[in-house]
């Protein structure tokens, strides 16, 4: 697509090359005014380095300036319009990210599970009797917390070290897929996002939506 871009003017270029303080000197308040309080103070050029950083907001402020170049609108419509392309952007992201969510709520609910079921002697009890079945410790070794915890480390230990060593491989797994420039899960869901977003807006910039989509929240 070929789109007419308008220069950057002489006061806004103005504005943000020579809004800096003498070498060795203080700023002045003309310097002052001439900083830029938002993204959209921003020039053109200080938005491309934000965003090779990773900025979303920087991101957004392209997509945004991009949105006024192509359908000839002012930066208030363009702004509404993102507000679309954001909500359409996150359309389906409850469903795919289920896994992190189950991920996190049993990393925190095996965490917490795990401190009874080691240190708690009525939880050892009844864990023991419900699932491992070994003998119990003479009472005389079960006074403290330590003392419990020494006595359900026998069976605690073998599930513990398995699992540690599983996501280990896994984190390993992963590193090596990573090296081999295959996308594991995460990175195919954000290159599925932006896909998806660029086909539904196909008159923007591809690279500038890619950009905004794989850095939006996903929900």
């Amino acid at each position: 697509r070929t789109v007419m871009r308008s220069p950057i003017s002489i006061v806004g270029t103005q504005r943000f090359m020579s809004a800096r303080p003498p070498v060795g000197g203080k700023p002045t308040g003309e310097v002052a005014k001439g900083m830029a309080l938002d993204y959209s103070d921003m020039s053109n050029e200080s938005l491309c380095v934000f965003a090779a950083q990773g900025d979303h907001s920087a991101h957004r402020e392209r997509l945004i300036r991009d949105i006024m170049a192509v359908d000839s609108i002012e930066w208030s419509q363009a702004n509404a319009k993102i507000a679309e392309i954001d909500r359409a952007n996150k359309v389906g992201m409850t469903l795919f990210t289920i896994p992190y969510k189950a991920g996190i709520a049993t990393a925190v609910i095996g965490g917490i599970a795990s401190i009874p079921l080691c240190f708690d002697l009525n939880t050892a009890l009844w864990f023991n009797d419900m699932y491992v079945t070994t003998d119990v410790a003479e009472p005389e070794d079960l006074e403290t917390w330590l003392e419990v915890g020494a006595w359900t480390w026998n069976w605690m230990e073998p599930p513990l070290g398995q699992i540690s060593f599983f996501l280990l491989c896994l984190q390993f797994a992963r590193n090596q897929m990573l090296n081999l420039g295959a996308k594991p899960y995460t990175h195919k869901l954000q290159q599925y996002r932006a896909d998806r977003l660029c086909n539904m807006y196909p008159q923007y910039s591809r690279m500038i939506l890619t950009e905004f989509a794989i850095s939006a929240d996903w929900e």
